[in-house]
């Protein structure tokens, strides 16, 4: 028996909106490295993408959104999962509260997230997530799996840019923000054994220096480092980084609900400043693109006497 927990996140590389970070728990009967969700799991998820499937679609989550495609299938498996733990979110502010509750202190600091809202889900009916996550549940109880944890950290650009400003770093924002709320969350179960599984964040290969403040007392054994993965344990925990890590379920699925919870954070993001011009092209807040919207809003952003500091993220 152990605890299987992945993390990633989303929105690390845009100029606008937040950063979001994810951790996603699960407990199993089995040992945690032999747990293979996409067998036990095959008859309520898929890893491909088929029209009318009715099956919940998990994956790297750039493969599951598509803006193409849209938010559907991204949100149908997000809203399912978190019903695997009896949330139903039916507003933006509602998922938040749940996913990550110390942000809505945050929103006071920017005018977007402020005073707003959005129904959700955006794009699914939420009785049939009620009914996707009820059989999802039933699978877990025959195989022996339960839900565990999901908690999210959503960095707004003001703390994102505080945060770069005494790094002068954004890797090292990424790295310290995910070290924290795997702390959180890894703490009450650090006494059973675990398997802890993340994305590689950009060319580091070294992590035990990130990892002190998790280890506290205990000793950080350094089992391999490399390009390709690096591995360390702490305690009955081992802790992986490792390249193309979405191959796991549980980082898989963290990655999808830093997505999700990105893309709705955006829809909010780009209906405050539709409200004042209608006839603005929202933004996913990318670079090139982000560039575009910066300069068709610059008069309103002073009209509105918003800082580059709440609007820009400085890396």
């Amino acid at each position: 028996m152990g605890i299987i927990i992945g993390m990633d996140e989303a929105g690390y590389g845009p100029n606008l909106g937040p950063l979001v970070i994810s951790v996603v728990g699960w407990k199993s009967v089995a040992s945690p490295r032999e747990t293979d969700f996409w067998t036990l799991f095959e008859p309520i998820v898929t890893q491909k993408f088929k029209r009318n499937e009715t099956r919940v679609h998990v994956g790297d989550s750039k493969a599951v959104y598509t803006p193409g495609r849209g938010v559907k299938q991204l949100e149908r498996s997000v809203l399912s999962f978190l019903g695997l733990v009896g949330q139903f979110p039916s507003s933006f502010r509602q998922l938040i509260e749940f996913v990550s509750p110390h942000t809505l202190d945050e929103f006071a600091l920017e005018p977007w997230f402020a005073n707003s809202d959005l129904e959700l889900p955006l794009k699914n009916e939420a009785v049939e997530i009620e009914q996707t996550a009820h059989r999802w549940r039933t699978l877990c109880e025959e195989c022996q799996l339960e839900p565990l944890l999901m908690r999210s950290d959503v960095v707004g650009t003001v703390r994102f840019n505080q945060e770069v400003e005494r790094h002068q770093s954004k890797g090292v924002v990424l790295s310290e923000a995910t070290i924290s709320l795997l702390q959180k969350v890894w703490e009450p179960v650090r006494q059973e054994t675990c398997w802890i599984v993340g994305d590689k964040h950009g060319g580091r290969n070294r992590y035990d220096d990130l990892l002190g403040p998790l280890a506290g007392d205990s000793m950080i054994l350094r089992r391999e480092e490399g390009t390709q993965r690096s591995e360390y344990r702490i305690d009955q925990t081992d802790i992986r980084f490792q390249t193309k890590a979405e191959s796991h379920f549980s980082v898989a699925l963290a990655s999808m609900i830093s997505k999700y919870v990105r893309e709705v954070s955006m829809e909010v993001f780009n209906r405050y400043w539709q409200t004042h011009r209608p006839d603005l092209k929202p933004t996913k807040g990318y670079p090139t693109d982000a560039r575009r919207f910066q300069t068709e809003v610059a008069d309103l952003q002073r009209e509105l006497g918003i800082s580059d500091e709440c609007f820009w993220r400085a890396r």
